[in-house]
């Protein structure tokens, strides 16, 4: 085992501007040799790596997954789309959706050099963005959507679901992937936003010269219809994207969405 020590990591990392990791493992092969070390570093284009962390990655590919009791989603960033869509990035999203659905989050870390590998191949800024696993409690059941664009995932959405069917749960999936919701219900949204938006409300209605008495419903009615569209909107509220007169809560029925994740290329 090399000896050195996390200041000399740190050092190393001063020195080329390499990330952390990229600086430890370089240590490793050259046995704790700092200049040997660096050399390393340099041979393979990863002194750069600290330059390249600060440019914008808004690109990418979303992978989802499913392996018994668990659903995983997997988003890896990239700055542009053609390296997104290229196959190697794709087989490596695949591969730790895969990993994540059947071990957990922590699973990513085993791929950590794949990810490297590729920002050296790339020489992009490419890093993982959401890693999020489901395991359904007893008696409830997981689905998945991914919207695909040009051979890559692009929106992706994971929904646990209690008192109804898969069949359902992909349906709520596909609605939120087009709803883009950013609460379950109407509890989630913070109550500074909601008092916020009722006082708002409150003046605008009055400066209509509605009546006093009617204020407060009708300040509740446009209250009503702001949860469909407060930013990102509140799932069970709005219209359902097959049916639009109903809600999704009323598709749901008895059925309840305990919890969604959603992740979206650009967003």
């Amino acid at each position: 085992m090399a000896d050195f020590s996390a200041q000399d990591v740190k050092a190393l990392r001063d020195a080329t501007g390499a990330g952390m990791m990229d600086a430890k493992r370089a240590l490793v092969e050259k046995d704790g040799d700092f200049t040997a070390a660096a050399a390393w570093l340099r041979e393979r284009g990863l002194g750069k790596a600290a330059e390249r962390s600060g440019r914008e990655n808004v690109e990418g590919a979303i992978a989802v997954a499913v392996a018994g009791d668990a659903a995983a989603l997997v988003e890896l960033k990239s700055e542009t789309d053609f390296v997104a869509k290229s196959p190697q990035f794709v087989a490596l999203v695949n591969e730790l959706v895969t990993a994540v659905a059947e071990r957990g989050e922590g699973a990513v870390d085993d791929r950590k050099e794949a990810i490297d590998d590729l920002k050296l191949s790339f020489k992009e800024n490419i890093e993982l963005g959401r890693v999020v696993r489901f395991v359904a409690a007893e008696g409830d059941v997981l689905d998945t959507y991914l919207h695909v664009q040009n051979g890559r995932g692009v929106n992706g959405i994971l929904v646990e679901l209690s008192g109804g069917d898969r069949e359902l749960a992909h349906d709520v999936a596909i609605h939120i992937a087009f709803g883009r919701p950013a609460y379950l219900r109407r509890e989630d949204v913070p109550e500074a936003d909601v008092e916020a938006e009722r006082a708002a409300l409150e003046a605008q209605t009055r400066t209509e010269g509605k009546p006093e008495q009617a204020l407060a419903k009708i300040v509740e009615g446009k209250l009503h219809g702001w949860y469909k569209r407060v930013p990102g909107g509140v799932l069970v509220d709005q219209p359902f994207a097959r049916d639009d007169k109903k809600t999704v809560g009323q598709v749901l029925g008895s059925a309840t969405v305990v919890r969604f994740a959603q992740a979206i290329i650009g967003a």
